[in-house]
């Protein structure tokens, strides 16, 4: 299986931060966010990554190369202006190919779980959900008892931002920008997303105080 880890972001939210250092640089614990994703992903045995690239792009590529000095394969999708989430993996498809493929958002800090791998049997996603933070108290989408992901309902959970995806759920999109969260709400309509309540750690690294806060608990568990 592949892995796609979104990268393209601008960090608006981590500025100043970000001003000079692409947000996947940014450290905590030590090492950069984006390695930590890549060291996750790899203890999965998922050892193909794609990672689409755009603000301060080159930065990025330069400290990660090919992948080799972490033990897996990088390939880069470069986007000259950043093209949202479905769009970024709409134009990455032919380094992805055809088969589903694990998405984690650069945005966040979580340990994965080789459960989420299985078999989408139909489905064109599955949702790794979290309890709400208290940042987003009312949640994204609900998660029923046959874990099955619907955008109403209770009791509702956080989008951790990783995700097992089919690349049918974008491959009919016209190229540009474009957001996933749409086609995910029209796959759940039809009954076609499921979803993993996911109860470990997880940290959404969207401030400069929250990435303080992970940098901390990172640095104490070592």
């Amino acid at each position: 299986m592949k892995a796609m880890i979104l990268a393209a972001g601008l960090g608006t939210r981590m500025r100043p931060l970000t001003d000079h250092c692409p947000k996947p640089l940014l450290e905590a614990g030590g090492k950069p966010l984006i390695v930590h994703h890549i060291e996750h992903l790899k203890a999965l045995g998922i050892t193909d990554i794609v990672i689409n690239v755009s603000y301060r792009a080159q930065q990025i590529v330069d400290a990660l190369g090919d992948g080799s000095a972490h033990g897996v394969t990088i390939r880069w999708s470069h986007e000259p202006t950043p093209l949202e989430t479905g769009g970024g993996i709409r134009q990455a498809l032919p380094l992805l190919g055809e088969m589903p493929f694990l998405l984690v958002n650069g945005d966040v800090w979580c340990e994965l779980d080789p459960a989420w791998l299985t078999p989408l049997a139909g489905d064109l996603a599955r949702l790794v959900l979290v309890d709400n933070p208290e940042h987003h108290p009312e949640g994204d989408f609900a998660l029923d008892m046959a874990g099955r992901a619907h955008t109403i309902g209770e009791p509702r959970l956080t989008f951790s931002g990783i995700s097992l995806i089919d690349p049918a759920l974008v491959a009919n999109q016209p190229e540009g920008a474009f957001k996933l969260a749409p086609l995910l709400r029209d796959a759940m309509q039809a009954g076609h997303v499921g979803g993993l309540h996911h109860r470990g750690a997880w940290v959404d690294v969207g401030t400069p105080e929250r990435l303080q806060a992970l940098d901390a608990w990172l640095r104490q568990r070592q």
